[in-house]
């Protein structure tokens, strides 16, 4: 492995027994000698193989010229993270890393039982892992003792003080000794980061490990445009395209992550939830469900944009777009990371494209286009693993081999070929049909769109009218989902007093018609049918007589009521209170 000899011989062997044959840029950026025993200010991008990096920074205080660690006492080195699942994850790391020089490490994080971890610090522990808030709680209860600290490690410092942290932060430096190393870690560096670094550090050697240019360039992007009623068809069959060993994807809000991971569920995926309603608990137990291969779906909310490093995590599906920049790229940098090749899959509504490009723009990303993966892509996408399938050139025992013969002979190899493509196509969930409908052309520079009134459409008729407070803003997302097909697709809509007429394009019609005689394809309660031929259509607005032209009965609450007299007292009364306070401000 490069720069093997610069490592401690313990590191060395964790990370040939890992597979590590060469560093990653941070890592080999911790041996140079200008950031030897020095104070650092690292600057570098997710997924770039930060946790290694620190680990092999701060070996040679933890270790001094010991290949392995002694007796396990008050801590040696301190590592801070921001949540919850990236201190559990950094601890894994560092367990791994440190294996061979017999280190015990111990982790103090909201959500777990506080009186279990005081008792794994009064058994001793070389490296602590936590969150800044329990690391206080245990220093002020006198549980962490900080006095013997030869390394403190701040990693993803930017979101830390994002998180409103930086009291806590300042708090535990305080109580480090004062000539601790002190390793300072984080995607971005704003003026924040620089003052706490000018504050607890001495002579702190800024390194710079990622540009602005080249983040992300191990992930794929691909915009994906849709109908806004088909987003959640779109993220089964993008799972389905690419087929990714384990995938992500993100929602905006906590209900959109349960109700997307039921219809993912109900689909037949293995799928898992993570939001910040879930307990600790049920957190890791859905992230252990990816790392064991339980799951292979985790639908999740920016809980998971930070920290959240699965293996094999090869898709990231937004299928809501992110509010802003940092998001997109905290969220994506999930997959890419330390040398594996990711694709993110940005699933845009039609009237959301604008919006999409400025975010790519705004992040300094760009996106190929992709169609939306319809059914029959799919099932050729199937058809094709099935027959590449790597298990039907295994090598066969004799056994096996007799067995085989057997079931050739009572069943012929036709049908078993047929009852093993059966099994093997069970596997995959079925796709979901897609609207061809593409939106409107939109031109960017001139904000205009071309006309899309159409002449001779068919005319449809849906069960509610102006009786049960029928409008356009609810009924045509409602017209358009029945049909699957797109605004652009419908014509004129004319609510009347039971019921409401409108108009679909002549080469959507057939279409229409057919998709609504599906069963479910209408809401509970609501009917479409195509209008009938001797039913004319109905007459344009300004041509239907209006319900003001029509006499109304005259009741009692026609004529205005007299002002009662208690009712005449209380306006005098505000009428001289008024009057009071203009006089006084004058």
């Amino acid at each position: 492995m490069t720069a093997s000899l610069d490592i401690a011989p313990a590191l060395g062997a964790a990370l040939s027994a890992r597979g590590y044959d060469t560093l990653t840029p941070v890592q080999a950026a911790m041996l140079e000698l200008r950031a030897r025993g020095r104070d650092l200010l690292v600057s570098a991008q997710t997924g770039s193989g930060k946790t290694v990096a620190f680990g092999i920074a701060m070996a040679a205080e933890l270790l001094g010229e010991a290949e392995r660690f002694g007796d396990a006492g008050t801590p040696l080195g301190l590592v801070i993270a921001p949540t919850r699942e990236l201190a559990m994850q950094v601890r894994r790391e560092l367990e791994w890393l440190y294996a061979e020089a017999g280190a015990r490490i111990a982790s103090c994080v909201g959500g777990m039982d506080m009186r279990t971890e005081r008792r794994a610090l009064e058994q001793g522990a070389h490296i602590v892992v936590g969150t800044p808030g329990r690391l206080r709680d245990h220093i002020t209860r006198g549980a962490l003792d900080l006095s013997s600290l030869r390394a403190v490690v701040l990693d993803e410092a930017d979101e830390m003080l994002d998180l409103g942290f930086k009291e806590d932060l300042e708090f535990i430096l305080s109580e480090s000794p004062d000539d601790r190393r002190t390793l300072l870690f984080s995607a971005t560096v704003p003026a924040p980061i620089e003052a706490l670094a000018r504050k607890f550090q001495k002579r702190a050697e800024r390194l710079e490990i990622a540009s602005e240019g080249d983040q992300h360039e191990d992930i794929e992007y691909r915009t994906i445009l849709v109908a806004p009623s088909e987003r959640d068809a779109a993220v089964v069959n993008t799972l389905l395209h690419f087929d990714a060993a384990n995938a992500l994807v993100f929602c905006s809000t906590r209900e959109a992550v349960k109700r997307l991971a039921a219809r993912l569920g109900n689909r037949g995926f293995r799928v898992v939830s993570l939001s910040g309603e879930l307990s600790q608990a049920e957190r890791s137990n859905a992230l252990q469900w990816m790392r064991d291969g339980r799951a292979r779906v985790c639908v999740a909310t920016d809980v998971a944009a930070r920290g959240i490093d699965l293996p094999n995590l090869d898709l990231v599906i937004h299928a809501d777009l992110p509010s802003n920049p940092e998001t997109l790229l905290h969220r994506s940098g999930r997959t890419g990371r330390a040398g594996r090749k990711g694709v993110c899959a940005l699933i845009v509504p039609h009237h959301r494209r604008g919006s999409a490009n400025r975010l790519l723009r705004t992040a300094g990303l760009k996106a190929e286009p992709m169609q939306a993966p319809g059914a029959a892509d799919i099932d050729v996408l199937i058809r094709q693993r099935v027959l590449d399938n790597p298990a039907l050139g295994d090598e066969a025992t004799p056994e096996e081999l007799a067995l085989g013969a057997d079931l050739v002979a009572r069943y012929g190899a036709e049908r078993i070929a047929a009852s093993l493509v059966k099994q093997l196509v069970a596997q995959y969930p079925s796709p979901e049909e897609l609207s061809d409908g593409a939106p409107a052309p939109y031109d960017p520079k001139t904000g205009e769109r071309p006309q899309t009134r159409f002449e001779s459409g068919t005319w449809f008729v849906v069960s509610v009218g102006r009786k049960k407070r029928a409008e356009p803003r609810w009924l045509l997302p409602l017209i358009c989902k029945a049909g699957n097909v797109t605004k652009a697709a419908i014509g004129s809509i004319r609510i009347l007093e039971d019921e409401t007429r409108f108009e679909v394009a002549p080469d959507k019609a057939e279409a229409y018609a057919a998709a609504i005689a599906r069963p479910g394809a209408v809401e509970k309660g609501v009917t479409i049918s195509p209008l009938s031929d001797d039913a004319p259509p109905a007459p344009p607005r300004e041509q239907r007589p209006s319900f003001r032209d029509k006499p109304r009965p005259k009741k009692h609450f026609d004529k205005k009521p007299p002002a009662s007299a208690p009712g005449a007292a209380r306006a005098e009364k505000r009428k001289l209170k008024k009057a009071r306070k203009k006089l006084k401000a004058e």
